[in-house]
């Protein structure tokens, strides 16, 4: 193992048991803000660990410091030579670091509960990188008289939420003035929220105090929170052993942010009707570009939009399957036929040519 990728898996460890240490004492002066800026060092240094350790570069050559948390990230989610993360995984990573922030440069508020989410499944994902980038049993790297986070956990995110309304709805009753701490509590929930959809930027004041009035209407916690309500919580076994994870749901898609898109994280969840975002058949995709729907599938395939998921996507309807595209795939279209000619991308992808058709392509992969 590479001197520097050891020293920082040594600090990696060192402030996630600090953060674990903070987590189970007894005094709650400036715990949870403990609990998450150790626990996010702690993924910090992990990740850069484990970039250095599969060969990878954690510095710029235009730059003095190493690359920060985000890009961390998404080397760790999209570099093909060094990837260890998975989607969900760096969701996770991202609502801890988003809560940092709050913690560190304003304020949050944050159940008993909700640390117990954050700690318990960041222990988790910290253990299962040890073991599948390093080869490590977290057990080696701890005190003997440390044990992991073993709380009876709340093993479900929605009831969780719900209780966390209830409480806050409780701050904002007629007559209790309690809107700071009201608003406190609802921006643990919003950072939350807006780091599963990918959204980097804390909730201000005004979108607080949105959150406030709706709470006090009545609004229903997944109405103010749909992030939150695309995810789930599995937990698998018990006590030092138990694994807390955040899975998505069925049916609810994660995309990669395109690097540089301002208050954005690296991935997030997209909760649209797929059927609103690829709305054009074929037949409507080629009259929108002019083509007859033949030179349009020669153009799909000359381009391989299938295999752009910005672009195209096999959608299921019951029991049939329909190829749907999306209205990016007009400009891209009308762009390369301003360049190539159609009777050129016709003479080489038309009917009866070796390349294969969109239902082709979705069948095998």
């Amino acid at each position: 193992m590479k001197r520097e990728a050891k020293l920082l898996l040594g600090k990696a460890i060192d402030s996630l048991v600090l953060s674990m240490e903070h987590f189970n004492r007894p005094c709650d002066r400036g715990r949870t803000t403990a609990v998450l800026i150790f626990l996010d060092h702690a993924f910090e240094m992990t990740l850069k660990s484990a970039i250095l350790h599969k060969g990878g570069s954690i510095r710029k050559p235009e730059r003095k410091q190493t690359i920060g948390f985000d890009e961390c990230v998404r080397k760790a989610l999209s570099d093909g030579a060094i990837r260890f993360l998975d989607e969900e995984q760096a969701i996770l990573i991202q609502a801890i670091n988003g809560s940092r922030d709050a913690a560190q440069h304003h304020l949050i508020d944050m159940s008993e509960q909700m640390l117990y989410l954050h700690m318990q499944a960041g222990f988790t994902l910290l253990r299962t990188l040890l073991r599948s980038v390093f080869g490590k049993d977290i057990a080696d790297e701890l005190p003997t008289r440390v044990l992991p986070v073993s709380t009876t956990p709340p093993q479900d995110i929605m009831s969780v939420f719900g209780n966390e309304m209830a409480e806050i709805t409780a701050l904002i009753r007629p007559g209790r003035r309690r809107g700071v701490e009201a608003a406190a509590r609802l921006r643990a929930l919003a950072v939350m929220d807006g780091a599963i959809r990918g959204e980097r930027t804390q909730p201000s004041d005004a979108h607080l105090g949105k959150l406030v009035r709706a709470a006090r209407a009545g609004i229903p916690w997944r109405d103010l929170f749909p992030g939150v309500a695309s995810v789930e919580i599995t937990a698998v076994g018990y006590g030092p052993s138990l694994d807390l994870r955040f899975t998505r749901k069925d049916g609810i898609p994660i995309h990669t942010v395109p690097e540089g898109t301002p208050g954005a994280y690296t991935v997030g969840v997209r909760r649209v009707n797929e059927l609103d975002f690829y709305n054009l058949s074929l037949n409507q995709l080629a009259e929108r570009v002019g083509l007859t729907p033949p030179k349009t599938t020669a153009v799909v395939r000359f381009l391989e939009l299938v295999t752009d998921p910005d672009c195209c996507k096999e959608i299921a309807i019951g029991k049939s399957r329909f190829v749907r595209y999306s209205q990016k795939a007009i400009g891209i279209i009308r762009q390369e036929l301003a360049r190539t000619p159609i009777d050129r991308i016709w003479a080489t992808h038309g009917p009866k040519r070796k390349a294969a058709p969109a239902r082709e392509f979705y069948s095998r992969n």
